[in-house]
């Protein structure tokens, strides 16, 4: 389904990718169970702090519980403070979070979600995220075609390992781990 995924949203970037390509920048996978138990004081206490996901397509099966936040981005923001929305689960629905390299070889075209997990008062609660991500060997960076489209590249090419060290890292500093591969970050 990941590699499904990933190919139709290359596709619409103008950008056809072989399927070995396509299973290199989706080749590492991991499944995380995360238990958040009820919390007296969920104001006093973050479940997971504000990050990015490093990979490429992240897949996240949700509980009834709810508690995930994503933040809007900058531009949606425009003289206004942080904001931060509630995804509501919905029974049978899957999560996708764009991550970090698909920014990367987009050229920021697509834009990897900052998230965050609250805690609850009332029930404990479950996420199932499988992640996606480059193999660590992997070389990571704008795509030719969209930097060319783009008059120039957003991103270096990395190798995945080097840009995994580096967001453990930076881990819960929101997505200040892309500056890693950002050209002329500030």
């Amino acid at each position: 389904m990941v590699k499904m995924l990933l190919g139709i949203l290359i596709g619409n970037l103008g950008v056809t990718l072989d399927d070995s390509k396509l299973e290199s920048l989706i080749g590492t996978k991991l499944v995380n169970m995360n238990f958040y138990p009820t919390c007296p004081n969920p104001e006093l206490t973050i479940g997971v702090g504000r990050h990015s996901d490093m990979g490429t397509l992240t897949v996240l099966l949700q509980d009834g519980i709810g508690g995930l936040y994503v933040k809007l981005e900058e531009d949606a923001l425009v003289g206004r403070k942080e904001e931060w929305i509630e995804i509501p689960p919905i029974p049978g629905a899957l999560v996708i979070n764009v991550g970090d390299s698909l920014q990367i070889l987009s050229n920021g075209r697509y834009t990897s979600a900052e998230h965050r997990v609250s805690t609850t008062s009332k029930q404990s609660r479950v996420s199932i995220p499988v992640f996606t991500a480059p193999r660590p060997t992997e070389k990571i960076g704008s795509l030719p075609h969209l930097a060319e489209l783009d008059g120039g590249a957003l991103y270096r090419d990395v190798i995945f390992q080097e840009y995994m060290n580096n967001f453990f890292g930076q881990s819960h500093e929101g997505k200040k781990s892309l500056d890693f591969a950002k050209i002329n970050a500030n």
